[in-house]
């Protein structure tokens, strides 16, 4: 709690330079997602996932898979992901317990299935599989992917609809993503 105060008072006291360090943009991006930011983020997981998960070492990190989860980040999920969240302000307007139900079961329902069924084969091509390869992959890894994102996001998604006050969502969003951007990256390099 001493930390979450000390970040509200940080925040409150230098908002531009509490954000840039958070990886937000240093203005509000009107999609509440930030694609340079986004990048980042990916970029980071899959460092985390090279380093902790898998334990490659400084000596065996492969620096061009993480500029591909970075560009990834940029060209693909942040432009995807905020382009959901102005279709889905638009459609469902609102903050009450039932807007969030909707955004959450909405979102966990048809965009994340999406979603994850057009990035695993983006990353197999990218990583030059043929599209058989690519196809044996995505039926391989998707369930679990999907089923992975289930145990995650959507308790993260009802909270950040509904209980956290909109100049902190993208802080929340950024925390957990960096955790699952590394579960993403191990997920799609792994063969």
């Amino acid at each position: 709690m001493a930390l979450w105060r000390a970040y509200q008072r940080a925040l409150a006291a230098h908002p531009w330079k509490v954000q840039v360090l958070t990886a937000a943009h240093p203005r509000r991006c009107p999609d509440n997602t930030c694609v340079p930011c986004i990048g980042s983020l990916m970029g980071l997981g899959d460092i985390i996932s090279q380093q902790l998960v898998e334990r490659r070492g400084l000596q065996e990190h492969q620096r061009g898979r993480t500029l591909t989860m970075m560009s990834l980040g940029c060209g693909f999920v942040g432009p995807v992901v905020g382009g959901w969240y102005k279709v889905l302000d638009r459609f469902i307007p609102g903050t009450t317990k039932v807007d969030a139900l909707k955004k959450m079961m909405l979102d966990q329902g048809a965009f994340a299935p999406c979603f994850l069924g057009c990035f695993l084969p983006l990353v197999g091509a990218l990583n030059g599989l043929s599209a058989k390869d690519n196809w044996a992959k995505l039926q391989r890894d998707y369930p679990d992917a999907l089923i992975t994102n289930y145990y995650l996001w959507p308790a993260v998604q009802l909270a950040n609809f509904y209980l956290v006050p909109l100049h902190y969502r993208l802080a929340v969003v950024q925390c957990v993503a960096v955790i699952w951007n590394s579960y993403l990256s191990w997920k799609a390099h792994r063969l």
